[in-house]
C-alpha cells in the first residue's frame, strides 16, 4: 500500500503495522469519547483543598401518573406528615422537596395519549409529534445534563428500565430518542467493561493535586497508548517527505491524533487512580446488585414482571441497585431509570375491587374531577403508586447509607421522583415531583413548594441543569410557554 503525493509525484511507503495501528487508533476513538476529563480539569486545585463529591442528577420515572390528593399536602410547608403515597419516605423527610403545581403545555401533533405525554416527559418541548413516522421532541434534560457532566466520567449518561415504542423518555437531539437498556446484565456488562467496581476515596483523589501525581506515573503500556505512540512517530516521519499540500492534511489528521491522546492520557490517569482506589477505597461498601442468572432470556423475565408483582418488585430493585452502584462507582453522574408498565398486573397489591390491570384502573379511577372518578379504582391506584413509592424509599435509604467522606451519596444528589403522566388520563397539569437529595447544598429540602397551577415543569429543568454545571438561559417551553413564569426559573428551592 502506497500513499500518493500529486503535488511532488512522489510515493511514501505505508507498511502494513501502520495502516493497522492506525486503523486502531480510528477504531479507538468513539470508545475514548466517553472517557473522563475529570482529572484535567481540577489540576488548579490547591494540595489541600476541601472535598466535595461530584453532584449526581437522576431521574426515577414511574408510568400512570399519581392521585393528586394522596400525594401532594394542601397547602405548602413543612413536611410534617408525609401525604399516604409518599409515607414510605418519611425516614427521609428531611431530604425531600416536594414540588407542585408545574405542567406541560405544548403542542402535540398525530400522537396518541401516551406518546404525548411520554415525549414530553424529559424535553419539555413546545411541540411534540410524528411526522412520516418519524418522531420529534427536543433535547431532553437528562442529556442536556450529560452533555454538562459527561466527560467527566466513563458513561456521559445511562438509560434503562422498561420503555417501548410509545414511552420515549430521553432524546439526544430533536428527532433522535435514546434507546433504554430493560436487561439488567447488559446494563451491568456495559458499566463494568474491563474495569471493576470501585468506591472512589474522594480525600485522596483531592489531595493529589488534581491527579498530577498519578498522570506523571500512569501506565504506558496500554493498547491506546501503543498505537497513538506508532501513529505519532511514522507520521512525523512521513511529514519530512510530503509536499505542502498532504502536509496540510497531514497536519489535520496529527490534531485529531493529539486530540486522542489527550483522551488516551485522561483514561490512563483515571484507570490508575481506580487502581488505587483499589488499594485505599472509600469508606462505604459497594452496593451489589443480585443480577439474573445470565441463562434466563429477557422475554422470560419481562414476561414475569408483568404478571406477578412480587417478581415486578424483584426487577425494579436489581435496576435500582444499578442505578446507585453507577453513582457510587462514579461510572456517571446522569441515570434516568424508567421503572413499572402500565400493562403490569397488580394481584395482591390492589386489595379493593377485583380489577388488578394497571392501564384499565388508570382510566376508570381518573376523571376531570377526582370526585367523578370511580372510587374503588383510585383507591386501588393509591396503592400501586404507594407500592412503587415503597421501592425507591428502598433506594433512597441506600443512598443515605453511603458514605463519601463527611458527606452521603444522597447529599449530593438531585433525584426526580415522578411520572410520565401527571394522571392516568393522560394529564399534563400539576405533575408528581418529588426531588430527593440536597444537590450538594443547592435545595433546602424539608418541604412542600407550591407553585401556580401551569407553571411549566422546563422550568425545573432549568434549575436542574444549573446544578449540574450547565449554564442555560432556556430549556424547553421555560420562555415560551404561555404560562411562563418567574422568567423561565423556580424561586424558593433553596
Amino acid at each position: 500500500m502506497r500513499v500518493w503525493n500529486t503535488s511532488a509525484n512522489w510515493t511514501a511507503p505505508l507498511t502494513r503495522r501502520a495502516a493497522l495501528r492506525g486503523a486502531g487508533a480510528v477504531l479507538a476513538l468513539p470508545f475514548l469519547e466517553s472517557w473522563a476529563a475529570h482529572l484535567a480539569r481540577a489540576a488548579d486545585q490547591p494540595a489541600k483543598a476541601a472535598v466535595r463529591p461530584p453532584m449526581r442528577f437522576g431521574i426515577f420515572t414511574v408510568t400512570g401518573g399519581t392521585v393528586l390528593e394522596s400525594w401532594r399536602m394542601p397547602e405548602p410547608g413543612p413536611l410534617a406528615k408525609l401525604p399516604s403515597i409518599l409515607r414510605p419516605l418519611d425516614f427521609a423527610r428531611n431530604d425531600l422537596l416536594l414540588v407542585t403545581g408545574l405542567s406541560h403545555g405544548g403542542q402535540s401533533e398525530n400522537l396518541n395519549g401516551h406518546e404525548n405525554c411520554a415525549y414530553k416527559h424529559l424535553t419539555a418541548a413546545a411541540k411534540v409529534g410524528k411526522v412520516a413516522g418519524r418522531r420529534y421532541a427536543g433535547v431532553s434534560v437528562d442529556q442536556a445534563a450529560a452533555r454538562a457532566a459527561g466527560e467527566e466520567t466513563f458513561l456521559p449518561s445511562m438509560e434503562f428500565g422498561l420503555s417501548n415504542h410509545e414511552t420515549q423518555y430521553s432524546f439526544r437531539s430533536v428527532d433522535e430518542p435514546v434507546p433504554y437498556e430493560d436487561d439488567p446484565r447488559l446494563v451491568f456488562d456495559r458499566m463494568f467493561r474491563g474495569r471493576k467496581p470501585v468506591v472512589p476515596n474522594w480525600q485522596r483523589r483531592a489531595a493529589a493535586r488534581g491527579g498530577q501525581a498519578v498522570r506523571d506515573s500512569a501506565p504506558t503500556d496500554t493498547y491506546e497508548r501503543s498505537v497513538v505512540d506508532a501513529v505519532t512517530a511514522e507520521a512525523k516521519t512521513l511529514r519530512g517527505k510530503l509536499g505542502t499540500a498532504d502536509r496540510h492534511t497531514l497536519d489535520q489528521y496529527l490534531d485529531s491524533v493529539r486530540s486522542l491522546e489527550t483522551r488516551v492520557e485522561r483514561l490512563e490517569a483515571r484507570l490508575r487512580l481506580e487502581a488505587a482506589d483499589r488499594n485505599d477505597p472509600g469508606p462505604s461498601r459497594l452496593v451489589s446488585p443480585d443480577l439474573p442468572d445470565r441463562k434466563l432470556p429477557i422475554h422470560k423475565i419481562k414476561h414475569h414482571v408483568y404478571n406477578d408483582p412480587e417478581k415486578h418488585a424483584e426487577y425494579i430493585r436489581v435496576m435500582s441497585d444499578l442505578w446507585v452502584l453507577a453513582f457510587q462507582t462514579d461510572t456517571t453522574r446522569v441515570a434516568t431509570l424508567a421503572v413499572g408498565a402500565d400493562d403490569a398486573m397488580f394481584s395482591g397489591v390492589v386489595t379493593v375491587g377485583y380489577e388488578t390491570h394497571c392501564h384499565t384502573l388508570e382510566h376508570q379511577g381518573n376523571a376531570g374531577r377526582p370526585e367523578d372518578a370511580d372510587p374503588i379504582s383510585r383507591e386501588a391506584l393509591r396503592q400501586i403508586h404507594t407500592w412503587y413509592t415503597t421501592l425507591f424509599a428502598e433506594t433512597v435509604r441506600k443512598m443515605k447509607a453511603i458514605d463519601e467522606g463527611g458527606s452521603t451519596l444522597l447529599d449530593n444528589c438531585l433525584l426526580v421522583y415522578t411520572s410520565y403522566m401527571a394522571d392516568g388520563g393522560h394529564g399534563t397539569e400539576d405533575y408528581p415531583i418529588l426531588l430527593a437529595g440536597k444537590a450538594g447544598g443547592t435545595l433546602k429540602p424539608g418541604r412542600q413548594v407550591s407553585f401556580p397551577k401551569g407553571t411549566p415543569v422546563a422550568n425545573l429543568y432549568v434549575e436542574v441543569l444549573d446544578r449540574m454545571g450547565a449554564k442555560v438561559d432556556s430549556f424547553g417551553e421555560s420562555h415560551t410557554s404561555r404560562n411562563q413564569r418567574f422568567n423561565g426559573r423556580l424561586p424558593g428551592l433553596v
